[in-house]
This record gives structure tokens, C-alpha cells and sequence, in this order.
């Protein structure tokens, strides 16, 4: 499902415009990617939590050469874990 295609579905279900419901569906995305950005869980109850998790240094190989190392950085990477409602809808 694209953004547009979750836009038209929120519109219907909600029975509002589809501007309405783009303005809302980006105000979702845009307070998740800042509580996010500022290290902040934000859990949805039934749906899941999105959380920053650290991701340590580690070494690779250069895919060119596979004979080089590389080192990879730390990084914060987003990660989303799914609430037992979803898993439950999503296994039937």
C-alpha cells in the first residue's frame, strides 16, 4: 500500500476528505519520525511500538573485494515491534 492508497482508505473509513485525511495521515508520520529523532518510544496499543535501537560497530567485507575489511559505524537505526492485535490479524 502506497501513502496515496493508505490517504484514500483512511478518507473512506473516516468519511472525511482526502485532503483532510492526507493532512492527518502526514501529521501521524511527521510526530512519529520526531519522537523518533529525539530517541522517544512511541507505542500504539494493539498496533505496536516504533523505538530507536543502537546498532553497534562491526566489521564487513568490501563487496568489490571480498578480500578487503571495512569497519561499519555505530548507528541508530528505527525499529517497529508489532503488538499482539496485529500479529493476531496478520496470522490468521
Amino acid at each position: 500500500m502506497t501513502k496515496a492508497e493508505l490517504i484514500d482508505s483512511v478518507a473512506k473509513k473516516a468519511g472525511i476528505t482526502k485532503k483532510n485525511a492526507g493532512a492527518a495521515v502526514s501529521a501521524v508520520i511527521d510526530s512519529i519520525s520526531e519522537a523518533l529523532a529525539s530517541h522517544q518510544k512511541v507505542q500504539l496499543v494493539g498496533f505496536g511500538t516504533f523505538e530507536v535501537r543502537k546498532r553497534a560497530a562491526r566489521e564487513g567485507r568490501n563487496p568489490q573485494d571480498p578480500t578487503k575489511k571495512i569497519k561499519i559505524p555505530a548507528r541508530n537505526i528505527p525499529a517497529f515491534k508489532p503488538g499482539k492485535t496485529l500479529k493476531d490479524k496478520v496470522h490468521k
